[in-house]
């Protein structure tokens, strides 16, 4: 990437994509990452996709522990002190194995929450999660359910944040039955 992407460039890109090549209404299946540009998506532009598919997806903000919340105070204010690269121990392994333009994109990413946007969503929508997913857990899936006025939640049961790996057959199942049902 030339800049650092906002969440905002990412769902630009689909957009022009979907324009550019004429796809009219498609259906979005999207995981994880790829379910925060699906919402931001829908919730601005969603005349554009038929029906979508949310599966572990991301954006929400998450419910932070006291742990956590000591650890960021901590990293406040070492790091007016410190030099950052003596801070990695406060970084993900994600983050770490990021380029410097890439890092800066994933910290404006994953401080844009998009609860907000859910009511916005019109779009039938299936909320597909994993009972065990950790990274997108399970409360998530349903404030996703509860605020995405026209959607429906599947948790299969034993899978985590890659259910649809883990139960191809469940997924495919409640996908393919979602995206051929009748009706708007």
């Amino acid at each position: 990437m030339p800049y650092p992407y906002s969440l905002t460039d990412y769902v630009n890109e689909l957009k022009n994509y979907i324009l550019a090549n004429n796809i009219t209404k498609p259906n979005i299946i999207a995981h994880s990452f790829g379910g925060r540009i699906a919402i931001k998506l829908l919730a601005t532009d969603g005349e554009l996709v038929n029906r979508v598919v949310l599966t572990g997806s991301a954006g929400l903000k998450p419910k932070r522990s006291f742990k956590y919340r000591v650890k960021k105070l901590c990293y406040s204010l070492l790091k007016k002190f410190v030099k950052k690269e003596r801070l990695k121990g406060f970084y993900s392994k994600d983050y770490l194995s990021l380029s410097p333009v890439m890092q800066q994109s994933f910290i404006k990413i994953v401080n844009e929450h998009l609860d907000n946007l859910l009511p916005k969503i019109k779009n039938k929508t299936l909320i597909v999660f994993g009972e065990k997913d950790t990274e997108t857990p399970i409360y998530m899936a349903k404030k996703l359910n509860k605020n995405i006025k026209n959607s429906k939640l599947i948790i299969i049961k034993g899978a985590g944040h890659f259910c649809f790996l883990e139960n191809p057959n469940k997924f495919n199942l409640e996908v393919r039955e979602f995206l051929l049902s009748k009706g708007e």
